[in-house]
């Protein structure tokens, strides 16, 4: 029989309890899977809870992409796939001095058809003259930032007032600030001289797959995600300790010692599932090149306010999901999703209407007001956007303080550099979680496999 080897996840989010679960399920040998959580709960960005009513309305992310496939798998995985429901199909907008429904024929915002720019009120007629140019102009060099790229190759309107509330709304984000690596749907585009008539290729071979939903949650809840995946992997053995924050990490031969506040840990492997500003202070011992590196991440902070409102004050024509609010245009709401059109089960039984309202981005700080102030900051700003006076009957908030990992542009260089230096400074010693590979649900279920590969990888080469 082999030796027992002892695993670390540090971070109880989706990429920590799917790595665990990976490490638990696909190992070779014999293993101990601790998991180290820092808060009071597991979960990390995503969070369930009852609201007007209703069980289950989502305090963050409220579905996962169904397109690409790792989320969906592991819902599957985990029993859930029958529970799975997707939104009702209601339209989104964009608030512009009113309202503008967001064109059709675009990739991420990208104009994939000269109509998704000529037939909308949402662009002047010079902005629509300056998108019609794009497949006249010269290739652009990419510099790995969204709004740079697409400023210069559909002008400043299509990416301020499509683009960047598209792609800035996923991220919380300034896309002149963020990596086009990070979005590969754009990054992709590059490669072609014509931005929109590769946008065109793209969305003509997705139309012959056939038709599904773009998005998938359980009927329960992304809660009922983590939920689910923390008992599983507590079924297998592993253990769940939450209130365990990491303070340090030491290398002593082929294993580590894992200081925190429940007591000390041994590790012949661990996954760093924790944001990476976050996780800096521990890495130091081991590493204090790719500690420094981790700590220069920039994490953006998001409110959420949960709202419902009376049957009889909201308009009637109001029926789209929601809408996105440029960056020019900003006050302090930056998006709002109507979530009683956006999902059949988020219909409370008195007709009230579920509003999810986010304040907050990168480079629009909003922690420091108090809960009372952001309220009224957003129903202000709803006044402006919908022309009507809302008084809910019930308010939730939700703060995400340094929730949003912000991929600078050259985001994957500095990454390769400090795996690279961990690779001989720390073996055995890997990430996973939105901070590093991809911030979507989706991507970091892939981190989460491909570092339980890893692990995996690893000890077997500790029994050799």
């Amino acid at each position: 029989m082999s030796e027992q080897r002892n695993v670390v996840v540090i971070g109880g989010g989706i990429a920590g309890l799917t790595s665990a679960l990976s490490v638990l399920v696909d190992s070779p040998i014999p293993v101990s899977v601790t998991v180290l959580e820092a808060s009071d709960r597991v979960g990390g960005l995503i969070k369930t809870s009852p609201f007007a009513g209703l069980d289950a309305v989502d305090e963050a992310a409220d579905a996962f992409l169904t397109r690409v496939p790792w989320a969906s798998q592991l819902a599957s995985e985990l029993g859930l796939g029958a529970a799975i429901t997707s939104p009702t199909g209601a339209h989104a907008n964009i608030w512009h001095n009113g309202m503008h429904s967001i064109p059709g024929d675009v990739l991420m915002g990208v104009p994939a058809k000269m109509r998704a720019f000529a037939t909308t009120s949402l662009f002047s007629p010079a902005g629509k003259l300056r998108a019609a140019i794009e497949p006249l102009l010269p290739t652009t060099t990419d510099d790995d930032s969204i709004g740079h790229y697409i400023r210069k190759r559909f002008g400043r309107e299509i990416h301020e007032r499509l683009v960047d509330p598209l792609v800035g709304s996923i991220y919380a984000a300034d896309t002149d600030a963020f990596s086009m690596a990070a979005v590969p749907q754009i990054a992709a585009l590059t490669a072609s001289r014509s931005a929109l008539l590769a946008a065109g290729k793209t969305r003509k071979a997705a139309a012959k797959a056939p038709a599904s939903p773009i998005f998938g949650v359980p009927l329960r809840g992304m809660g009922a995600l983590i939920e689910t995946l923390a008992q599983r992997v507590v079924s297998l053995g592993g253990t769940i300790i939450t209130g365990a924050r990491v303070s340090d990490i030491q290398r002593n031969g082929a294993s580590y010692g894992i200081a925190s506040t429940s007591g000390e840990f041994t590790a012949d492997s661990i996954v760093v599932a924790s944001p990476a500003k976050h996780s800096a202070p521990f890495l130091t011992s081991v590493d204090a090149r790719a500690s420094e590196l981790l700590a220069s991440w920039d994490h953006a902070s998001v409110a959420l306010i949960t709202m419902a409102v009376p049957a009889h004050q909201w308009p009637s024509h109001l029926t789209g999901s929601g809408y996105l609010v440029p960056k020019p245009d900003q006050r302090w709401v930056t998006a709002a999703s109507f979530g009683s059109n956006k999902w059949a089960h988020w219909r409370p039984a008195d007709g009230s209407m579920i509003l999810r309202v986010s304040l907050g981005r990168d480079g629009l700080d909003v922690m420091h007001f108090d809960d009372d102030h952001l309220i009224n900051l957003a129903l202000a700003d709803m006044k402006l956007h919908l022309g009507v006076d809302l008084t809910p009957t019930e308010i939730r908030m939700s703060r995400w303080q340094e929730s949003f990992p912000q991929y600078r542009p050259h985001h994957f260089a500095k990454l390769a550099e400090i795996e690279h230096s961990l690779s001989v400074s720390a073996p055995g010693l890997v990430f996973a979680g939105a901070s590093y590979r991809g911030i979507g649900i989706p991507a970091c279920v892939q981190q989460a496999r491909l570092a339980g590969e890893s692990v995996a990888l690893h000890l077997a080469s500790l029994t050799d």
